[in-house]
């Protein structure tokens, strides 16, 4: 409930706080004072349009602030936590208007958007009037009016999570079917490029050993040329490198007979002809080794162009190569995983799309059972409203046949809310046809319909004294602030503000106080009689505040 308010630069009102409490709060005051003007304020809350001319003549800035109470409510708790607001039971909510057209809104201490508190507002206070019935003239909310007459709210409430599970598991879905579509394009050039390298068999290393051998094949007539010639020069000649050595190695011996410092020389030829002779055996093994291959080397020179163009494609190594090959694999895996998760999903959501059918039949079909009650409830307070003849009928969408029953559900019909949209339909008069609430109403009418609603709500929940007890019985359930001039409503209230003007300085503001119960009957007579308080009219205020 709203337990504080303060007003301040508004309009004619310079500075102005009272304090609520539960139950019918009457506001009364003399044409003028300002009672329109608090609840204009008030509107500032819900979220509504704010205009520089409301700011107070000589002031930069006009503002309101409310503190609200409020037990458990699932929508509001939700709504708070989902746009970031911490909250602890209270709920202060300020709003200041600039000259320049600046807005600044807070919502418990935080920055806050136009559209988060004309959404939070909208849950807070309910303003009716003859001229403001956002709830009735809005077909969107007729839906949410049955709910709450039928006690389905929370099943709503459900229904709205299960939806948007199922929308986020959707969502889920065909990002993985996007996902599966667009590897799947490229699966052929995947199995392709892992067939091909799978296909060469690489060893790592094997183009450089590949390298070496294909360049002895090509260049093997000139090494097999070079190693027998120098194994001949070495060896095989009659005047050959080492027959020479021999030939000197004895005359150097002859010469080691005479002097001995020869002998070391000796010795150095000797390791010298042990080395060249091993070279020229080396030589001759070598040469053992070169073949002139011309099938080989057709071989070679093939795998060596494979696996250039292996690496021309995938990788400027043969470890690249396979490292792409590697992720090939994994890729291949990932769809076979992709393809798994996607079974597995789509399961789900046939079992949360079956859920979810069932669930808004089943719930359309407690609106239907409601709608009756509703329509039997409305015209009954209608009539004590002196509306008897008004039928009220609420119509629902194309998802049920003549007979009001559901025709066959498919998922796609299935919304937020459920299967239904409804719309409220009146007939004011005998023998006129039942027209959509909101086209065909006059003000007094919708202002008498949203009356009769909020009581039948509040309880499941034409005369002023009439709309007074009315008033008196839905504020057992909702705390009321209701303008009026009339005594009859006046006297049903709980609570008694007046409001009135004074000057001060030359500036007319705005002024609002509680009554105790003897200023009370006084404002209560003035109701009844006006400016002149007769005897009588003190009397008759008593009577009607004793009832």
């Amino acid at each position: 409930m709203l337990v504080h308010l303060s007003i301040s630069n508004f309009a004619i009102i310079k500075k102005l706080e009272f304090s609520l409490k539960s139950g019918l709060n009457i506001l009364s005051g003399e044409t003028g004072a300002g009672k329109t003007i608090i609840i204009n304020a008030m509107n500032l809350i819900l979220g509504g349009r704010a205009f520089a001319d409301l700011i107070r003549s000589g002031c930069k800035e006009a503002s309101v602030e409310a503190l609200f109470e409020f037990p458990e409510n699932r929508s509001l708790t939700e709504m708070l936590s989902q746009f970031g607001f911490s909250f602890k039971d209270e709920l202060l909510i300020k709003r200041s208007i600039f000259r320049e057209g600046r807005n600044k809104i807070l919502i418990n201490g935080s920055m806050a958007t136009l559209q988060m508190l004309s959404r939070v507002g909208a849950i807070l206070i309910s303003i009716s009037g003859q001229h403001e019935h956002q709830l009735l003239l809005k077909q969107d909310n007729h839906l949410y009016l049955l709910d709450n007459f039928g006690g389905l709210s929370d099943e709503r409430l459900n229904l709205n999570e299960l939806f948007n599970a199922y929308k986020l598991l959707k969502d889920e879905i065909n990002h993985l079917k996007k996902d599966i579509t667009e590897t799947g394009e490229r699966q052929d050039l995947t199995q392709f490029q892992m067939q091909e390298i799978e296909k060469a068999d690489i060893i790592p290393g094997e183009d450089v050993r590949v390298a070496e051998e294909k360049r002895r094949l090509r260049h093997s007539k000139e090494l097999l040329e070079i190693v027998t010639e120098g194994y001949q020069r070495l060896y095989e000649r009659n005047d050959s490198v080492l027959s020479s050595i021999a030939q000197c190695i004895k005359s150097v011996d002859k010469g080691a007979g005479i002097d001995p410092g020869l002998g070391p020389i000796k010795e150095s030829l000797a390791e010298i002809e042990i080395k060249l002779e091993d070279a020229s055996f080396a030589l001759r093994d070598y040469e053992k080794t070169v073949h002139m291959d011309p099938n080989r080397l057709e071989e070679l020179e093939e795998r060596f162009e494979l696996l250039n163009g292996l690496k021309r494609k995938y990788g400027p190594t043969l470890k690249d190569v396979l490292k792409y090959k590697n992720k090939l694999a994994s890729m291949m895996y990932d769809l076979d995983e992709k393809k798994g998760k996607l079974d597995k999903l789509e399961r789900e959501c046939q079992d949360l799309e079956t859920d979810l059918i069932s669930r808004a039949a089943a719930l359309s079909r407690k609106r239907q059972k409601a709608a009756g009650g509703l329509e039997k409830a409305v015209e009954k307070e209608l009539k004590d409203l002196h509306m008897a003849e008004t039928k009220f009928k609420v119509k629902f969408d194309q998802w049920h046949d003549e007979q009001g029953e559901l025709k066959d559900v498919k998922v796609e019909e299935v919304k937020l809310d459920g299967l239904d949209q409804v719309e409220f339909m009146i007939s004011p008069n005998i023998g006129e046809d039942l027209r959509p609430l909101a086209r065909i109403a006059s003000g007094g009418e919708l202002s008498r319909i949203m009356l009769a609603l909020k009581t039948i709500l509040a309880r499941s929940g034409a005369t002023a004294e009439i709309i007074g007890e009315k008033l008196s019985s839905l504020a057992a359930y909702h705390q009321i602030l209701c303008i009026t001039h009339l005594p009859q409503i006046a006297s049903q209230g709980q609570n008694h503000f007046l409001v009135s003007k004074e000057v001060v300085k030359g500036r007319t503001q705005t002024i609002i106080s509680g009554l105790e119960p003897e200023e009370r009957v006084r404002e209560i007579a003035r109701l009844l009689g006006g400016k002149e308080i007769t005897p009588r009219a003190v009397a008759h205020a008593r009577e009607m505040l004793g009832k």
